[in-house]
């Protein structure tokens, strides 16, 4: 099937069925389904064996950044933690450095 005939397939009935089964954007859903001809099962196995990321946000004052960053590391589904303060990257560190974290955990109390 050509991609021009697998994308006459894509409704956005269909991409709507992909992003509340998935949890994807429009474009992710579009492509699962360009790539599995249409077929909106296949689309979904694709998206659930692809591997899964996300950022989440967190505004802390200075005295709480310590025990915010300390959670973090305990919860062990972290990667990679950045520090910012408006705007600007103060720290920007994998998880794993941040197992380290001991030796860190003075320069954090001074930011």
């Amino acid at each position: 099937m050509t991609a021009q005939e697998a994308s006459d397939k894509i409704t956005l009935d269909k991409i709507d069925v992909l992003r509340e089964r998935a949890n994807v954007t429009y474009r992710q859903a579009y492509d699962a389904l360009l790539a599995a001809d249409g077929d909106v099962v296949q689309a979904l196995i694709r998206l659930e064996e692809q591997p899964r990321s996300w950022t989440e946000r967190f505004q802390v004052s200075g005295a709480e950044l310590v025990g915010k960053v300390r959670d973090l590391i305990r919860e062990g589904n972290v990667n990679r933690i950045t520090i910012k303060h408006r705007n600007r990257t103060i720290l920007d560190i994998p998880v794993t450095v941040g197992a380290i974290g001991a030796v860190l955990m003075p320069y954090l109390a001074a930011v």
